[in-house]
């Protein structure tokens, strides 16, 4: 079981993009997956298109009352992808959270009884590095801190990693940096390449091998309610970015991506071929 928060306190480097697109991803590959919209935008929520109702609770009412996430959860259209939605009240919680006892950890006692009944949440964050964020990444076993191919962005990974040495350091966190992702990268503009260079050379093996390619898709696709394995098709190139992801993901992770592909192509099959082609790579494995 893995808890994995999304962050990076620029805002526009495409954190709900990636939080969306992983948790489906991972759901994908057969994993029971709980997307936790801590964005005070929502964002996320919206974009999984999950039902607009003032009277519902939410993540917010949670936090602040410290109940159990698990009764906020909601179904998406992706099987084995959970949503535990924002709302509204999302946007003052940290004044709530300000007063609240251990506060750093107020989303890891809410988060405690969900974990047995998921392999993976997700975790969107705001950009900035407020209280919200901060339960985040204590709660959380890895930080994935995307980073769109501009310079702006650079700047503020010194800072967010000092909060995160500070966090684990004060607080205990076990919260470890999965990877940074480049993001919006185009080869084509020098800049891609020299922030490429930057982040290689200050971060090396952190830096995630495969980036997520600018693509309108991406832009799109949340117009739709839709992630972008709904919204474009068989060898589209963002579906590609983030299946690449995923496997990289898993694999950081100690999961063994390979099988949890065989998984997906499983359930994609009818159920007379399955067994066929297991058989066929048995043979050619002997």
């Amino acid at each position: 079981m893995s808890i994995v928060c999304i962050a990076n306190q620029k805002g526009g480097v495409g954190k709900t993009t990636t939080a969306v697109n992983l948790a489906a991803g991972l759901a994908r590959r057969g994993q029971r997956v709980l997307l936790l919209d801590l964005d005070i935008q929502g964002s996320a929520t919206a974009m999984l298109g999950a039902a607009r109702d003032a009277a519902a609770a939410t993540v917010a009412e949670c936090l602040v009352q410290e109940r159990p996430i698990l009764d906020v959860v909601q179904p998406t259209s992706t099987d084995g992808l959970k949503l535990a939605p924002a709302g509204e009240r999302l946007a003052v919680v940290d004044i709530a959270l300000a007063s609240a006892m251990a506060r750093e950890q107020v989303l890891k006692r809410c988060l405690a009884s969900a974990l047995p009944h998921f392999d993976h949440v997700i975790v969107d964050t705001a950009p900035y590095l407020g209280l919200l964020t901060m339960n985040a990444l204590v709660a959380a076993d890895h930080v994935l801190v995307p980073v769109s191919c501009e310079y702006l962005p650079i700047l503020g990974l010194k800072l967010f990693g000092e909060t995160l040495a500070r966090i684990r350091a004060t607080l205990g966190a076990p919260c470890e940096v999965l990877g940074y992702l480049l993001t919006m990268y185009d080869q084509r503009e020098k800049i891609t390449v020299e922030i490429e260079e930057i982040l290689r050379r200050n971060f090396g093996a952190a830096v995630f091998p495969h980036p997520i390619r600018i693509n309108t898709r991406h832009k799109a696709a949340p117009s739709h309610r839709k992630t972008i394995f709904e919204y474009e098709g068989e060898g589209g190139r963002g579906r590609r970015d983030y299946e690449q992801l995923t496997d990289d993901v898993l694999a950081r992770m100690g999961v063994r991506a390979e099988q949890s592909f065989a998984r997906l192509l499983d359930d994609a099959e009818p159920r007379a071929a399955a067994p066929a082609r297991r058989r066929k790579t048995a043979r050619a494995a002997r």
